[in-house]
């Protein structure tokens, strides 16, 4: 369904060229009320700032917003006063419920003198106008499907049903794919209207048109063109496009607490190491009490909130993910906010494991993560309580950052 133009204006010249922002997601796993795309980065919303993008193309573009039906009123006032003079240019249409539905529903509506297709993801909202360039360029010249893409940089691992590895997978020949992927119109039609034609759902765009006989490529892809989909990736972002912050001009503590109880059905994860034969923790990661509490005692000292708000509770990218996990990444976000890590204590309370045996281990594996020292104790209750009753186990941290450039305790 075509919701309308997104102006009012004069019908401008015919374009050549049409981009497709795909909008209609409901970002769930960013836990916001508000759909995917119109949730704020600073003080604009994501299809905003991916717009910035797309209008910076160097010549005029038909552009088509598919958005939830309900947000069409919403979408023309940001299109509007995003797009200034090229606003006769966008048009607003309602998303299907997949995908490859909503992209269709973009095919539908564009003009007859477009003869090159961009589809761009709204989450993918600070892609640089020249990726854009780019793909639209090598797109008319090689009249092929046209992906950007950046190289795998982790190793990769095959496994089977019971999470066996079978095989290590040759990274030189993968890429991480990105939008937008441009396409010659007419082939592009043709690879929808045989999707549709045989029932099939594919996992983007370029999947579709190779299905159907067409040839992709790939050229550069750039980092600053990744997908906004979790509560981590959303900060990241406003790293990148807010203010720079200023240095702390002191050292600052904070503390954190983390409680997870025993789970006879789990492995067990702590402090960063495994513990074979002990049972485990509960919890949507790998329950490492140990680690969660060191990056609360962080997000504490640096003002940041803690980790339930930076990661989410329930992201699947992050179930069953290890503690050095978190770790890095809350040292990579205090960085970028100008705080370096003094030093970490952390306190266990538990009946086991006995940490004693292991405590230089999980110190190393922890200063390791974090990039600065980490020391380890544990005590019991004498029967008290929740940890005593050998129910399950506490952790206590204590941290103290440092202004960026400040000496830092040895390890």
């Amino acid at each position: 369904m075509t919701l309308a133009p997104a102006s009012s204006a004069d019908h401008p010249p015919a374009a050549t060229v049409a981009v497709i922002v795909v909008a209609a997601g409901s970002g769930t796993r960013l836990g916001r009320p508000e759909p995917k795309a119109f949730v704020p980065l600073l003080d604009r919303t994501l299809l905003e700032w991916a717009l910035d993008g797309v209008f910076a193309l160097p010549e005029p573009a038909q552009v088509v917003l598919v958005v939830p039906a309900d947000q069409a009123d919403t979408t023309r006032t940001l299109a509007d006063r995003t797009a200034g003079a090229a606003a006769g240019y966008v048009t607003v249409v309602a998303g299907g419920a997949t995908r490859q539905e909503s992209v269709a529903a973009g095919l539908a509506v564009l003009g007859g003198d477009v003869e090159t297709v961009l589809v761009h993801d709204a989450a993918r909202c600070l892609t640089p106008p020249a990726q854009l360039a780019r793909v639209l360029e090598e797109t008319r010249d090689s009249g092929a499907g046209v992906i950007p893409g950046l190289p795998v940089s982790d190793t990769i691992k095959r496994r089977d049903a019971s999470g066996e590895v079978r095989a290590t997978v040759d990274r030189s020949e993968l890429v991480a794919v990105q939008t937008p992927q441009g396409f010659p119109r007419a082939g592009l039609a043709a690879a929808y209207a045989q999707a549709a034609a045989d029932g099939i759902e594919y996992t983007d765009d370029a999947a579709l048109f190779a299905a159907a006989g067409g040839s992709v490529r790939v050229v550069d892809g750039d980092a600053r063109a990744f997908k906004i989909t979790t509560p981590w990736d959303l900060h990241r972002a406003e790293q990148l496009v807010g203010p720079v912050p200023a240095a702390p001009a002191a050292p600052r503590t904070g503390v954190g607490v983390d409680v997870h109880a025993f789970d006879p059905a789990e492995p067990l994860w702590l402090a960063g190491l495994h513990w074979p034969g002990e049972v485990g923790l509960s919890g949507h990661s790998d329950g490492d009490a140990v680690a969660h509490a060191i990056c609360d005692a962080l997000l504490s000292a640096a003002g940041l909130g803690d980790i339930g708000g930076l990661f989410g509770t329930a992201d699947p990218a992050l179930e069953g993910a290890h503690g050095d996990v978190f770790l890095r990444r809350t040292a990579e976000l205090l960085r970028t906010r100008g705080f370096a890590i003094g030093n970490v204590a952390v306190q266990v309370l538990s009946n086991r494991p006995k940490v004693g045996p292991r405590r230089a281990e999980a110190e190393a594996v922890l200063s390791g993560a974090l990039g600065a020292p980490v020391s380890v104790a544990a005590t019991t209750t004498d029967g008290l309580g929740f940890p005593g009753e050998g129910r399950g186990l506490t952790a206590i941290a204590t941290a103290l950052v440092l202004p960026a450039g400040a000496p830092v305790p040895p390890k």
